[in-house]
């Protein structure tokens, strides 16, 4: 038989026994049914499978006295590789009365089993190799695969809810001694169906509650990014409000400066009534010292001051007008704006539409232009030919001309022969010679007028074919003129139908705004109700008693309320207190669920 190694059989044994004490533990805390204390066996048990699990395998560390060797070395590693566990670290190190290794790494499975993250803790402990060897032997449990066996164990722990205190209890000097008696089969437990049952059940319940938890925390990252959007929206309003505020100095200004060109006006009118004073008095001196018209004067200087303070008067009316216009210009002139801003957007889009039937006329303009070009051509053409044809029609008039002349003189010729026949007996044989001379110029015109004849015919075959093609050409350009009133006529349906395309677009872009609206707002109730589903308060009317003592409350027994669970305790029932780094003094946990509690307030709102 083969020898087995000890480190190994050690190992098995270790990884059997935290089996049957985490299982033994899951099945008692789901048929106890409430939330397990320290003096709870079974627990106790399971912390102490733990120790020996985590001493397994610890290298000896020196130190000046003597030689250490505890588990809270690796243990206290895990604050850096996990910073969630910083919390717990920092808690156990400020707690009073520890004063060992040993009883701080106890303290610190309690408040991990209590957090329910103790699996999640070692499993980044495990990955991280070799910073463990530092720590432990090559041959630890926590070095080899049992160690990723029991974490997987601890997984099962989550379904447990656990209350214990650490603070006041002597965890420097516990014996950690496995008790078998508790792990030893009886017939009282073989044949559990129903707990099976009952632990699914309560499997699927914290499965659910779970994921509604990972929805609220969805709906809280939607929450937290509308905020910010909001806050972008914000910063905008700010920024054109900052640029109202300027166009406000601008007008400020602007009216200061009508002000003091009114007082310059005003002025400049005293100016002028000081001056027709200082004349009234002069003329009333001067008229002082005559005697004669003195009440016709003194009527007319009257009526002098008269008109002027009329037309002070006048001018006043005149000032208030004006600035009254000028409000009304003001305001007048913010309508404009408006209106210009509106009728720049709808040049834009006529501008568009405008270069789009630009580049069409300019693509029909150029092809009008080059069949234009091709009707010059073949007009300069058919002008040519009517040049040649006449040309052709002279000259045969000449040839027919010379025809002509030449039978009246052979005719001449022939009655001179007969005359002079007798005459001239001696001179026949020189006219014969001329005879023989003329009928070969004869026979030359004649093939002449052949050939003038044939040229004449292939002309007019020409002209005839030139006649042809104008004609085709009239036609084309006929069809040019009216393919041009038809393009006029899609261009006017072209800006009817756009005119009803924008018209529908602004009554689509309202309908959209109107939807988005409606939409935003459903989507705010909707987020509203899941954030309000599981979260129900009591009236203050029918919560009366306290859940665990069931004893009525009153002003020395005061409520306090769960925000994870619900439940609403005295404050002599919920004095399991936690401490934390980030609170000055322990704060209350609930017994049901380990959440914080609050204390209740008169009014209804959490």
């Amino acid at each position: 038989v083969a020898v087995k190694d000890p480190t190994a059989v050690e190992r098995a044994n270790l990884l059997n026994m935290a089996k049957l004490s985490i299982k033994g533990l899951i099945e008692s805390a789901l048929s106890f049914g409430r939330t397990l204390d320290s003096d709870y066996p079974p627990l106790q048990q399971f912390f102490v499978v733990m120790e020996h699990c985590l001493k397994h395998g610890l290298k000896v560390r020196k130190s000046f006295l003597s030689y250490n060797k505890t588990i809270w070395g690796p243990l206290e590693l895990v604050e850096k590789l996990y910073p969630e566990a910083e919390e717990i670290a920092a808690s156990v190190r400020d707690l009073p009365g520890l004063k060992t290794p040993l009883g701080r790494a106890r303290a610190w499975l309690r408040l991990a089993l209590m957090q329910k993250k103790m699996a999640d803790y070692l499993r980044c402990l495990i990955i991280q190799r070799d910073l463990l060897s530092e720590f432990y032997e090559y041959h630890a449990l926590m070095m080899e695969e049992e160690g990723a066996v029991i974490v997987g164990l601890l997984v099962g722990l989550n379904v447990i809810d656990a209350n214990l205190c650490v603070k006041g209890e002597d965890l420097d000097s516990q014996v950690g001694v496995i008790d078998f008696s508790v792990y030893l089969k009886s017939d009282d437990d073989i044949g559990g169906k129903e707990r099976d049952v009952q632990i699914a059940a309560i499997l699927d319940q914290k499965n659910y509650v779970e994921e509604l938890n990972r929805q609220l925390n969805s709906t809280v990252s939607s929450l937290h990014a509308r905020v910010d959007s909001l806050e972008k929206s914000n910063t905008k309003l700010i920024e054109e409000l900052a640029i109202a505020k300027n166009n406000i100095i601008k007008l400020q200004e602007e009216n200061h400066q009508l002000r003091s060109e009114n007082t310059l006006i005003l002025m400049k009118t005293q100016h002028h009534l000081e001056a027709t004073k200082v004349d009234v008095e002069a003329e009333l001196q001067t008229y002082k010292h005559s005697r004669q018209g003195l009440d016709e004067m003194y009527s007319e200087a009257r009526r002098q001051l008269r008109e002027e303070s009329q037309l002070r008067q006048d001018m006043e009316n005149e000032l208030v007008v004006q600035v009254s216009m000028k409000h009304e210009i003001e305001l007048a002139m913010k309508l404009l704006e408006k209106d210009i801003h509106e009728k720049q957007d709808t040049l834009i889009g006529l501008r568009q539409q405008l270069d789009e039937v630009k580049a069409i006329n300019v693509e029909m303009y150029q092809k009008l232009q080059v069949s234009e070009d091709a009707m010059k051509e073949k007009s300069e053409i058919i002008s040519r030919l009517e040049d040649k044809t006449n040309q052709i029609n002279a000259t045969m008039k000449q040839l027919e001309q010379r025809l002509q002349q030449a039978e009246k003189a052979q005719m001449e010729a022939e009655a001179e022969d007969e005359k002079l026949k007798q005459e001239y007996v001696n001179k026949s044989e020189s006219l014969q010679k001329e005879f023989s001379q003329k009928e070969k110029q004869l026979l030359q015109l004649e093939t002449d007028l052949k050939i003038e004849k044939e040229w004449r015919q292939t002309l007019e075959d020409d002209l005839q074919k030139e006649k042809e093609t104008v004609s085709h050409l009239r036609i084309e350009t006929q069809e040019i003129i009216n393919l041009k009133k038809e393009f006029l006529k899609l261009q006017e349906k072209n800006k009817q139908l756009k005119r009803i395309c924008e018209d529908q677009e602004a009554a689509l872009q309202e309908l959209a705004s109107k939807l988005s609206e409606s939409k935003l707002k459903i989507e705010d109730i909707k987020e509203a109700n899941k954030a309000l589903q599981g979260q129900v308060w009591l009236k203050d009317k029918e919560a009366t008693h306290c859940k665990l003592c069931e004893k009525e409350f009153s002003l020395s027994k005061r409520k306090h309320h769960c925000r994870n669970c619900g439940e609403i305790f005295c404050n002599a029932c919920s004095d399991n207190e936690l401490p934390l780094p980030s609170s000055p003094r322990p704060v209350r946990v609930c017994d049901s669920c380990h959440a914080i509690l609050i204390q209740r307030c008169s009014s209804n709102v959490p």
